[in-house]
């Protein structure tokens, strides 16, 4: 179907053209972020001063530009000033009094706010970047140190240090499995070389050829695709929270417009959904993205191929298909930032599934709370539409799709599948029993579909860079990354993406900078508050779906909180317990019933009251309400409670037997709180 590529390389052309005609080319660029994190710590303001600085200068050779979140939540604002010839500098924090001095000093001077500047190491950004592949199939069963090697081998050479700095970074996805062998990856900054290394005489050769001789090793070029992360790289490679880490979802965040489907269109956008209308093969995409080894991202991991494929095999004419974007896992934010930062690739994502399953019509439910991602989302659809990306007769391939947002009230159960579909109909947000499932009888009775945010934000890539390369980085069993919101007690606070199979211990420590404070790590709680709690000696459990679940927690949609010395295990138990009490629809007594009892029994132990039956009663309620309950939230509610009781159950017998909290969390039982009256 030739005319499907014709249309679209016209609109390729037409976005070439128009991002063109900015005339960034060349300039000095300042880059803000512009979310509702970063807007909430003042980047809104910061935009405008820079503007007001580039007004008063007089200069046309400097361009401001918004992008979506990078994740560094904790840092927030962050500018990125990238001059003609020079590496990007990260400023962090960046308030009104900054901007001025990082405008006349850097973007009008040339030299770099050393002070400012976003996890500095050193007073000057280098020369040049070098950084070493170390993912799981490239880097870490390597037979040779090789950044190890390529530091010795410049010191022989007589380059000083500072002039190059080696960086280990995370996976770049250019590995294949049967092919890598003792290989790895290497890439060269500001030059943007891949190279592809297998022995000391390679990293010789650039060591002389390239940072010494200036010129390019060609035998050593890696002949693969560009790996999706490269242009993350080179804008925040020279940061250890960010170079540790594989952007595939996140691929376009902090990087593009979001408010600009032109720019998206610059960065491979809708190239795949092209492919596909072009292809016209329906069975080919469902089979692309089960090899692909793609689980759904919102919790249960069940594979989107196998998903896909039965909705496609259901009867019937009309399908739907629906992005569950009801986020509501308290202190997560992977899906609001996916939709503010790239909200055409979740969108592209939809209609290639609207075609493999059959769909002409799709819903995307978001939580009303999420005004920003709402707006962004609306526009990006009306762009759509404007450009021939959505409605009737998509690209002139005969295939139409159009889709609607519906907006959540808040109700976490309405992350449910069956929960939300009666929402979307109106009707009050409960789940209902299943068989049938969505695939044979969903919204309205018909065949749907549902996949999460971050589901769909890869579908793209595995079309365009094949099932091959996206099952390649992972677990065997779950191919790809998965985005986690890392929060608590942990020094760098943010978005995480990393391969699947990735370590907690890479997560908290390699990423996050450890546990805040100087204190001890105590646990891990992973998946939201129906995840568990692992202990501090699990830290090298690595993540996926099967294996977490294994150790009694989750993956859920991605929430990650890091707890230290001083939190009360038996406390943060009850903190999720009342939550998923208070969620509960009340429409199956297990939940309903069991999860009030659990809080009351909780309430007891953290006031002093408590009993050692107490905790037989807590372990018997929490089995059968995982085994009785309705709905995904019953069946999981009890996991925090669980867990803590396996791993902390001194904790609890503290509170029981000694009437005391060991972390004077619990204010009846801290030193000095009088003892608790018997009833």
């Amino acid at each position: 179907m030739p005319v499907v590529m014709d249309a679209y390389q016209k609109l390729l052309e037409q976005a070439r053209q128009a991002v063109a005609e900015k005339g960034e080319s060349g300039k000095a660029v300042i880059q803000v972020g512009s979310a509702t994190c970063e807007n909430a710590a003042g980047a809104r303001e910061v935009l405008q001063e820079f503007r007001k600085h580039i007004a008063a200068s007089g200069r046309s050779d400097i361009a401001v530009r918004q992008t979506g979140c990078t994740g560094r939540c904790s840092r927030e604002p962050i500018v990125n000033v990238m001059l003609p010839g020079r590496l990007p500098v990260k400023y962090d924090r960046v308030d009104r009094d900054a901007v001025h001095e990082i405008f006349t000093k850097h973007v009008m001077g040339g030299e770099p706010v050393a002070e400012r500047i976003l996890d500095a190491h050193r007073h000057a950004p280098p020369r040049i970047e070098a950084m070493f592949c170390a993912g799981i199939r490239c880097g870490r069963a390597q037979h040779l140190d090789f950044a190890g090697l390529f530091r010795q081998l410049l010191a022989e050479a007589g380059v000083q240090g500072e002039a190059v700095n080696v960086i280990e970074a995370n996976c770049f996805g250019l590995c294949r499995t049967q092919e890598m062998g003792n290989a790895t990856h290497l890439l060269l900054r500001p030059s943007n070389v891949i190279y592809r290394i297998t022995c000391e005489a390679d990293v010789r050769d650039i060591v002389n050829v390239h940072i010494k001789g200036g010129k390019v090793v060609e035998r050593l070029l890696t002949t693969e695709n560009a790996p999706i992360g490269k242009r993350f790289f080179q804008l925040y490679g020279d940061v250890p929270f960010f170079n540790r880490q594989s952007r595939i979802a996140l691929r376009n965040s902090g990087i593009i417009d979001p408010e600009s489907i032109l720019e998206y269109l610059t960065y491979s956008g809708f190239e795949a959904m092209a492919m596909v209308l072009d292809r016209n093969d329906r069975q080919w995409v469902i089979d692309e993205v089960t090899r692909s080894k793609l689980r759904g991202r919102g919790g249960a991991g069940y594979p989107t191929g196998s998903k896909w494929k039965l909705g496609a095999n259901a009867a019937g004419p009309v399908k739907y298909i629906i992005c569950n974007a009801d986020e509501g896992d308290p202190g997560a934010y992977m899906d609001r930032s996916m939709l503010e930062g790239d909200p055409f690739s979740v969108l592209e994502g939809m209609v290639i599934g609207a075609f493999a399953i059959g769909a002409s019509r799709g819903f995307l439910y978001i939580r009303a709370e999420y005004p920003m991602a709402i707006k962004r989302i609306e526009l990006a659809i009306t762009q759509m539409r404007k450009y021939g990306l959505l409605g009737e007769n998509i690209l002139g391939s005969g295939f139409s799709f159009d889709l609607e947002i519906r907006l959540g009230a808040g109700a976490f159960v309405c992350g449910e599948e069956t929960a939300l579909i009666n929402s979307i109909e109106g009707n009050r947000g409960q789940p209902e029993i299943r068989p049938p499932y969505p695939t044979d009888a969903g919204l309205w009775g018909k065949p749907t579909v549902i996949n999460n945010v971050e589901t769909f934000a890869n579908v793209p890539v595995v079309i365009i860079y094949g099932a091959e390369w996206f099952s390649s980085i992972g677990t065997e069993k779950s191919g790809g990354t998965k985005v986690f919101s890392l929060t608590g007690k942990v020094a760098h606070t943010g978005l995480v993406e990393v391969p699947m199979g990735t370590t907690l211990r890479e997560v908290v420590f390699g990423i996050g900078g450890g546990v805040s404070g100087g204190k001890a790590l105590k646990a891990v709680q992973t998946g939201g508050p129906a995840g568990g709690v692992l202990p501090a000696e699990w830290i090298d459990t690595i993540v996926d779906f099967d294996t977490l679940m294994k150790a009694g927690s989750i993956m859920g949609s991605g929430g990650m909180i890091v707890m230290d010395e001083d939190d009360c295990m038996v406390d943060i138990a009850r903190f999720y317990m009342t939550f998923s009490q208070d969620e509960s629809c009340g429409k199956c007594t297990p939940c309903r019933e069991g999860c009030t009892r659990m809080v009351e029994i909780l309430d007891r132990i953290t006031t002093g009251l408590g009993t050692m039956e107490d905790l037989g009663k807590l372990e018997r309620l929490g089995k059968m309400i995982k085994k009785a309950s309705l709905c995904g939230l019953g069946r999981a509610a009890p996991n925090p409670v669980l867990s803590t009781l396996l791993h902390f159950r001194k904790e609890y017998e503290a509170h029981v037997l000694e009437k005391r909290c060991p972390s004077n969390r619990c204010k009846a039982l801290a030193k000095g709180a009088a003892a608790p009256a018997a009833h």
